[in-house]
């Protein structure tokens, strides 16, 4: 009877962790012109990735932006342009999470930045296949190292980059809709104003929302 018992108390604990874990893992539903992509952020692993998505979801911050980079085999970004180009007024910049040990395999959602670490704010990019070149390991760049060659830039002096990039913050990974995903990825892609690997045909975000819970 106490073996039973006491397994039954296991059996809630874990039911209880495992409910625990989803509830601070949310889901999101990407809903586009060519169908609906599920998504699983990772709040445990990239806390401050996933509070900016999401303050940008919950504002309706992605409704009508473009797929505006599409590139066979690599990744699709999405979230900051328009389908006339026109470009989305970002937030602040936040923190890269990118050495979070999260790695940016297949169907996996991390953010887009420019060349200085700590640059993302609104854009995203699902891989389309294990892009280990983005991912954050012992031979990527510091902050420091990022501040020194700044101030040395400012003096006008230059100083060689000996260190690889920093890495690009995975928050989150596909687990629906990754047909849809694959769609985008063989859409016809031309240039337009400037940006090349545009879809030819605009690959619009309805809107991104959260998943109801079970």
């Amino acid at each position: 009877m106490k073996i039973f018992t006491k397994t039954i108390i296991i059996s809630l604990l874990l039911t209880s962790t495992l409910f625990c874990i989803a509830a601070e893992n949310p889901s999101v539903i990407i809903r586009t012109t060519a169908g609906n992509i599920t998504v699983l952020l990772d709040a445990e692993n990239a806390p401050v990735t996933v509070e900016n998505f999401l303050s940008y979801v919950d504002s309706d911050g992605y409704s009508d932006s473009i797929f505006h980079r599409v590139i066979e085999g690599f990744m699709i970004q999405a979230g900051g342009h328009l389908a006339n180009m026109r470009e989305l007024k970002d937030r602040e910049q936040i923190l890269n999470e990118a050495d979070n040990g999260l790695k940016n395999l297949t169907g996996t959602i991390a953010m887009a930045r420019m060349n200085e670490i700590d640059t993302a704010s609104r854009q995203f990019f699902i891989n389309l296949n294990d892009n280990a070149f983005l991912d954050h390991n012992e031979q990527s760049c510091t902050r420091e190292n990022e501040r020194s060659r700044r101030e040395a830039l400012e003096k006008g002096l230059h100083k060689p980059k000996t260190c690889k990039s920093f890495g690009y913050a995975v928050f989150g990974k596909v687990v629906g809709g990754m047909e849809i995903v694959r769609k985008i990825e063989f859409t016809p892609v031309g240039s337009r104003k400037g940006f090349q690997n545009v879809p030819v045909e605009p690959i619009t975000i309805l809107r991104i929302e959260r998943a109801q819970e079970p």
